[in-house]
């Protein structure tokens, strides 16, 4: 069984820090994509960061030099840095895996990130 079990959201103010972490089970995802997605209020399910299996790794516009992914192989975790946190990154955040032809298969149960202005 496949589980990608998120951790590590919660609250903080606009310009701090917080580490989201994503452990994987049950699926050998160093030879598949693996991504975060999040789902900012009133919006749609949107990707943050892929990281693609041949290690290519592409970031959202809008966290760009603020987000920063992080692969563990050994641990199989994948955590995202998120810095200089803003409002608009407030939603709930998803680790993803992909299958084989590259769309997102599974998904963690999702965990929320609120920030305050």
């Amino acid at each position: 069984e496949v589980r990608l079990e998120e951790s590590g959201g919660g609250s903080a103010q606009a310009g701090e820090s917080m580490r989201l972490s994503c452990v994987v089970s049950g699926y050998t995802y160093s030879d598949h994509c693996m991504a975060w997605y999040r789902q900012r209020p009133g919006l749609a399910r949107e990707g943050v960061v892929v990281l693609g299996s041949d290690g290519s790794v592409m970031y959202a516009d809008s966290v760009k030099g603020r987000f920063t992914v992080y692969k563990d192989d050994a641990k199989s975790t994948l955590d995202l840095q998120m810095d200089r946190l803003k409002s608009e990154d407030t939603g709930m955040y998803y680790c993803a895996g992909c299958a084989r032809n590259g769309e997102v298969k599974y998904w963690g149960q999702g965990i929320q990130v609120t920030v305050s202005s």
